[in-house]
């Protein structure tokens, strides 16, 4: 996945109201830019980091710069959490999800569950359809682990159940992780964070979800899924 447009550099001043954050450009500006992130962005906030903005395609919108990626621990993390989806349906059409491949469709945002939307549902005449739910990582606490989630998610956890009924159904599911780093090659879940979530997803594989992990290369022009990590459930 490709910005829409060359990113801005700047120094970050506070994330603040979960979804604003103050920046000083290179030119002295100071602007505030939307953080399309509802975590905790434990390791990523630190004032004085920095940090690149993507200018707005709206000439209209009210903020002016998204906040894309932050420079800590000696490398690049994406923060966005909108794209996670995007990147992983660009990679199995490119066939860079082995696991993921010879489907030939690809929908996303279906609706399904109890008043949910699968981020991805592959489907295939002959074999029965795969729903994807992507999560978007950027914890690292210890070492190259990268753990999810960052916050409590009743949201997630209710996927979890879920993706184990699609199973129960007959279909076929998986719990897709994408890392938004590149110091990392290992998951697990982040149990001190989010004890619940930890127990649904090992009830949800014992039910035959199954769970990946890819990893992903980041520059200043795009983002990208370059490799697997390991899982630890």
């Amino acid at each position: 996945m490709r910005f829409h447009a060359p990113l801005v550099r700047g120094t970050l001043v506070e994330r603040y109201k979960r979804f604003m954050a103050d920046v000083v450009l290179e030119t002295g500006e100071t602007v505030t830019a939307h953080c399309a992130n509802s975590g905790t962005m434990l390791g990523l906030k630190a004032p004085g980091s920095t940090v690149w903005l993507s200018p707005a395609a709206n000439p209209d919108r009210k903020l002016k710069f998204t906040w894309e990626l932050v420079d800590a621990d000696g490398g690049l993390v994406g923060i966005n959490t909108s794209y996670p989806n995007a990147i992983v349906a660009e990679a199995i059409a490119a066939g860079g999800i082995p696991e993921l491949a010879d489907y030939g469709g690809l929908r996303r945002e279906v609706k399904y569950g109890r008043n949910s939307r699968i981020d991805i549902l592959l489907e295939q005449d002959g074999r029965p359809p795969c729903y994807v739910e992507v999560k978007n990582v950027h914890l690292r606490r210890d070492g190259s682990l990268a753990e999810f989630p960052d916050a409590v998610t009743a949201r997630g956890a209710k996927h979890l159940v879920e993706l184990g009924d699609m199973v129960a159904a007959g279909h076929r599911a998986v719990m897709l992780y994408l890392v938004q780093r590149m110091d990392c090659d290992k998951f697990a879940i982040a149990r001190d964070v989010d004890p619940a979530y930890d127990a649904g997803l090992k009830v949800a594989v014992e039910r035959g979800v199954e769970v990946l992990c890819y990893g992903c290369r980041l520059t200043t022009e795009e983002i990208a899924v370059d490799r697997t990590l390991q899982v630890t459930i």
